[in-house]
C-alpha cells in the first residue's frame, strides 16, 4: 500500500486543483447564481469522496473478490454442484447490490448530497453576512432558516438511510439462503457417504469466511456509491464549458495608451427581455477622463463589465489599444484594467498581501510607496502589526475609508493604463472623502479613467460626461456645458444640488 499513498494524495490534489480552476473560469453569472459555500463544500467533499472510492476498491473489494472466487472455484473443483451454487450466490449477491444501489438508492443519495451542499451554502451566507445579521438582531431568524434547511436534509437523509437499510436486509436474506444451501448440500452428501465430516466443516468454515467478505463488499459498494455521488459535482464541472472562454491560442493583451472603442455593440443579460446595448458605439481617447451618469439600469455598470470581458457580446466588438478584447486572454486583459469599486472586498490576509495582489512580485518598498500615494501609509503604520495586520474576511476590521485607500494603493501598484472608479467616495465621511479624492486624483494622472458617478459634484473636472438612458448616451459634454443645456444632466444636477 505504500506506493499507493503518494499516488492517491497526488490525485486528490490534482482533482481539487482542477475543480477549483474550472470554477474560477466560470462566468460572473454562474457565480452570481451559485452559493459560494455550497461550491466550496462540493470541492472539498469530492476530494474525500475519491479517497473513499479508492480505498473501497483497492483495500476492500479487490481482495474480497480474490478470496470469494478462490473459495468458490475450490468447491467447484471438488463438488461441482456445491461450487456452482456458491458461485451463483456470490454473483447474485454482488450484482444485486450494484443494481439496487444504482437503481433504488442512487437518486435518494443524490438528493441528500445536494441538501448537504445547500447546508454549506446557507451557513456560509449567514456567517459571511454576520454583521448584517447582528445589525438587525436577526440571529433567531437565521437559526430558523438554517433549521428549515436542516429539516429538508433530514427528510432526504432518512429516505437514503432507509433504502440502505432495505438493501442491508436483502443482503442478509441472501447470506441466509447461501448458508442454508451450502450446509444442506454438504449434509446431503455426507448422509449419502459422498462427503466426510471434515468436508462439512470445511464448507461451513468457508461460508463464514465468504460471508464476512461479502458483507465487506456490500459495505464497500455502498461506500463507493456515496463517494461517487460526492465526486459527481466536480465531474460535472469538468463537463461544463466556461461561459466566457479564451479563443484557442489567444495571445496576451498588450497594454498601450488606453484607447477604448465600442463598435456596434449589442448585449443582453441572460434571461433579460431586452438588450441593454443595441448597436452601441463610442470612442474614449487615450488618457481621457470619462464620467458615466444616469439612472440605475441605464447601462453604466454594464459598460465596465464589458470592457473587462466578464460577458461575451451578442454583436459588435470592443477594441482597446487596437486589440479586440475577445481575441486576447481574459487574465491579461483584466490586469490592464485597474478597478476601484464602491465597496472594495479585501481578502482575509495581511494589508501588504492585499496591496500586492495587483503585483505579487512587488517588494516591500514598492508596496509602501503605493500605500503612501494612496494616503494609506500613515494609518497602516499606526496599527500594532503595520503592514502585517490581518484585515478580516472581506476587510471587516478596517473602516470604509481605510478599505478604499488599500484598494487605491492596489490600483497604484497595478499601474494599469485603464482605470475604473466606481464612485469611491460615495459612502465616506467628509474628512475621509477629502483624503480618498486626493488619492484618486493622483491615481488618475496619465491614465484613461472611467468614473461611474452617483454624486455629480465629484465629476465636475471630468473631460467628458456621458449621460446614459436605456443603454444609450443621450447627452455628452463637460459639466458646465451640460448644466447650461438644461437637459437630462441638468435635471439630475438640480436634484443633487437640491
Amino acid at each position: 500500500m505504500r506506493p499507493w499513498i503518494p499516488l492517491a494524495a497526488g490525485t486528490m490534489r490534482d482533482m481539487t486543483n482542477d475543480g477549483f480552476a474550472r470554477v474560477q473560469a466560470f462566468s460572473a453569472d454562474w457565480h452570481g447564481d451559485t452559493f459560494a459555500g455550497a461550491t466550496v463544500r462540493r470541492l472539498s467533499r469530492a476530494m474525500w469522496g475519491y479517497d473513499t472510492v479508492a480505498d473501497a476498491i483497492i483495500a476492500e473489494i479487490a481482495p474480497a473478490l480474490l478470496v470469494l472466487v478462490g473459495l468458490s472455484l475450490q468447491m467447484l473443483l471438488r463438488w461441482p454442484l456445491v461450487g456452482a451454487f456458491a458461485l451463483a450466490m456470490v454473483t447474485l449477491y454482488i450484482v444485486s447490490n450494484v443494481v439496487l444501489n444504482n437503481v433504488y438508492v442512487l437518486d435518494a443519495n443524490r438528493r441528500s448530497v445536494a441538501m448537504d451542499s445547500r447546508i454549506g451554502g446557507a451557513m456560509a451566507d449567514a456567517i459571511s453576512s454576520n454583521p448584517t445579521v447582528k445589525g438587525f438582531g436577526a440571529e433567531g431568524r437565521e437559526e430558523s432558516r438554517i433549521s428549515a434547511v436542516l429539516g429538508d436534509w433530514r427528510v432526504a437523509a432518512q429516505t437514503t438511510w432507509q433504502r440502505y437499510t432495505n438493501v442491508w436486509l436483502w443482503q442478509n436474506l441472501l447470506l441466509g439462503t447461501m448458508q442454508a444451501g451450502l450446509s444442506g448440500l454438504l449434509v446431503l452428501r455426507w448422509v449419502k457417504g459422498q462427503a466426510s465430516a471434515g468436508d462439512v466443516a470445511f464448507v461451513i468454515t468457508s461460508f463464514l469466511v465468504m460471508s464476512g467478505y461479502l458483507r465487506n463488499i456490500g459495505d464497500s459498494i455502498r461506500m463507493t456509491q456515496r463517494g461517487l455521488a460526492d465526486v459527481e459535482d466536480v465531474a460535472r464541472y469538468a463537463r461544463m464549458a466556461p461561459q466566457v472562454a479564451d479563443a484557442p491560442g489567444a495571445p496576451d493583451f498588450i497594454g498601450g495608451n488606453g484607447e477604448i472603442r465600442f463598435e456596434g455593440v449589442t448585449f443582453a443579460y441572460k434571461g433579460a427581455g431586452a438588450a441593454i446595448y443595441d448597436g452601441f458605439s463610442l470612442t474614449i481617447a487615450p488618457g481621457e477622463r470619462i464620467a458615466l451618469v444616469g439612472p440605475t439600469g441605464a447601462g453604466k455598470s454594464t459598460f465596465v463589465k464589458l470592457i473587462q470581458r466578464l460577458y461575451d457580446l451578442q454583436g459588435g466588438r470592443i477594441i482597446i489599444d487596437d486589440q479586440d478584447i475577445a481575441g486576447v486572454t481574459q487574465a491579461s486583459l483584466r490586469r490592464a484594467i485597474a478597478v476601484v469599486p464602491q465597496d472594495p472586498a479585501l481578502f482575509h490576509r495581511t494589508i501588504a498581501e492585499n496591496i500586492a495582489y495587483a503585483r505579487p512580485c512587488a517588494t516591500a518598498d514598492e508596496i509602501a510607496l503605493a500605500a503612501r500615494r494612496a494616503r494609506a501609509h500613515d494609518f497602516i503604520t499606526a496599527l500594532p502589526k503595520g503592514y502585517d495586520t490581518l484585515v478580516g474576511e472581506r476587510g471587516v476590521k478596517l473602516s470604509g475609508g481605510e478599505r478604499q485607500r488599500v484598494a487605491i494603493a492596489r490600483a497604484f501598484l497595478a499601474d494599469a493604463p485603464v482605470l475604473v472608479l466606481d464612485e469611491a467616495t460615495s459612502s465616506l465621511d467628509v474628512e475621509t472623502e477629502v483624503q480618498v479624492q486626493a488619492a484618486t486624483a493622483a491615481l488618475m494622472a496619465g491614465r484613461t479613467t472611467i468614473v461611474i458617478a452617483h454624486r455629480l459634484r465629484t465629476i465636475r473636472s471630468a473631460d467628458r460626461i456621458l449621460v446614459f438612458e436605456d443603454g444609450a448616451v443621450v447627452e455628452e459634454g463637460r459639466h458646465g456645458e451640460l448644466v447650461a443645456r438644461g437637459g437630462v444632466y441638468a435635471r439630475l444636477h438640480a436634484v443633487t444640488v437640491g
